[in-house]
């Protein structure tokens, strides 16, 4: 091959799951790689390729030279027993949360009808490498048939990565007396302590449980991982992950942090239910520091009594405040205290839907972030410098939590105790909600807590840029890759 390879464009394809947690990163991912002068092809569905064309088309406007693209799968809904056109986690909204449930289980398996044309792409088209979502465990095999290397992008970091790996092996949850008992992650950095509650499938019994075993063994058998994190925020978890877990594993982010025009900050994920300079306009008129950002995610939703309490509690600690709220549907305003909207009138901005929130955690006046500790929405936070209050739902949530609080130490937990494992996940008062607000906002620990966030922020823009720790983590991924 000799020199030539220069001439040759690194060809990477990417396979998002489809939901917005996972093809935002993907997105901003074959963004960066086409940047650096790689050709990006992101595979997905129909209704999903209208969610990412329109980014791809600013994007390609601004950089006119750079290559991404998209190739759409078929994927017959109605066939494989989903509703017609959800093709999409967030499109799953019955307000009968088993139905939801059950719906979006199977939707996981329905994926794997994507098997055939995904070998049939890769044939005709034999990529460089093929990074493909951790949901997809039989991508490494489809790739396998080709030559083509598989790599698995989980959408979150080396922490959660670590301590489900330390608790698959022990199973510490095993040798306590019940399910709320604390107990130390074996073998994991940093003495961590969680309960059996919070941890996410640890009988590996049900359909998900035998899912997520496959989801690890392809894990091992894929030709490696690319994580979006930067070393410096889990130094300690990238150094056990790729000594024990898998050793070869790439960081390059925080992607987030690479889309800083204000249309593609504006733009990230679906168009935003609220006009973004009314929403800045708003945050001008606030002092530095004082706003908390409240916001649950792409997936979670509350049940009215815990909305309730939420606006009760963000109420009584007298912050200003942006609460985006996620409704299944629009049932009058039920969760909303009697005359609230008016009380609070100049002092907070009630969202529904969809918020621009880096927008929003950039701003200067935004002090702390109340989040729900997506992998996503976690780093959105770190770049932005912010404190946060930790309110995790379900998913890896807990694992991300214990690493803000216990180890990173920029947050202060609002003390929900239990795992969702079904979508409805544990009640926490507006006490506890206006309690944690105040912390996050004064006293001594508050301006240290600040001060440790505003540190790992300068590590995250840092660690982007060249000579930083993800900008060469990028370099050696495409140089592995290209030869």
């Amino acid at each position: 091959m000799g020199s030539d390879h220069h001439h040759r464009k690194l060809h990477v394809m990417f396979f998002p799951f489809m939901a917005y947690g996972h093809m935002i990163p993907t997105l901003d991912m074959a963004k960066l790689f086409s940047s650096r002068g790689a050709k990006s092809t992101i595979l997905t569905t129909p209704l999903n390729s209208k969610i990412l064309q329109k980014p791809i088309d600013t994007f390609k406007n601004l950089n006119p030279s750079l290559e991404i693209d998209i190739q759409i799968f078929d994927f017959s809904c109605v066939e494989l027993g989903l509703p017609e056109g959800c093709e999409n986690v967030d499109f799953f909204t019955s307000n009968n949360n088993d139905d939801r449930n059950e719906m979006i289980v199977k939707f996981f398996f329905s994926t794997r009808f994507l098997k055939d044309q995904l070998e049939k792409l890769l044939e005709t088209t034999r990529p460089d490498c093929l990074i493909a979502d951790m949901f997809f465990p039989w991508a490494t095999e489809a790739a396998g048939k080709f030559n083509v290397p598989r790599l698995v992008f989980h959408g979150t970091g080396y922490f959660s990565l670590c301590a489900g790996y330390c608790i698959g092996v022990h199973k510490p949850q095993k040798r306590v007396a019940s399910s709320c008992e604390p107990f130390v992650i074996p073998e994991l950095p940093g003495n961590i302590v969680i309960t059996e509650e919070q941890i996410i499938d640890g009988d590996g019994e049900s359909d998900m449980g035998k899912f997520m075993t496959e989801v690890r063994e392809s894990e091992v058998n894929s030709s490696g991982v690319v994580v979006n994190s930067f070393y410096e925020l889990e130094h300690d978890y990238a150094d056990f992950y790729k000594s024990c877990v898998q050793k070869r594993a790439w960081h390059i982010g925080p992607l987030s942090v690479y889309n800083r025009g204000f249309e593609e900050k504006a733009g990230r994920g679906k168009k935003a239910n609220i006009d973004e300079a009314e929403c800045l306009k708003w945050l001008d008129s606030k002092k530095p520091d004082s706003v908390i950002y409240v916001s649950f995610g792409s997936v979670a939703f509350f049940k009215n009594e815990q909305l309730f309490e939420i606006a009760a509690g963000l109420e009584a600690s007298g912050t200003s405040f942006i609460w985006v709220v996620r409704k299944a549907t629009d049932d009058k305003e039920e969760w909303l205290p009697e005359g609230f909207e008016e009380r609070v009138k100049g002092k907070g901005m009630i969202i529904r839907g969809w918020a621009p929130q880096v927008l929003i955690l950039d701003h200067q006046a935004t002090g702390g972030f109340v989040t729900h500790c997506g992998w996503n929405s976690i780093l959105e936070g770190v770049a932005a410098g912010l404190p946060m209050v930790t309110w995790p739902v379900g998913a890896e949530q807990f694992y991300n939590e214990k690493l803000v609080t216990q180890v990173l130490r920029t947050g202060v937990s609002v003390g929900a105790k239990r795992h969702v494992k079904v979508m409805m996940g544990d009640f926490i008062s507006r006490e506890k909600v206006d309690k944690a607000v105040r912390e996050v906002f004064a006293g001594e620990a508050a301006e240290e807590r600040r001060r440790r966030a505003k540190k790992l922020a300068a590590m995250a823009k840092a660690a982007v840029e060249e000579g930083g720790s993800s900008f060469n983590g990028l370099n050696s991924f495409m140089e592995e890759f290209s030869s």
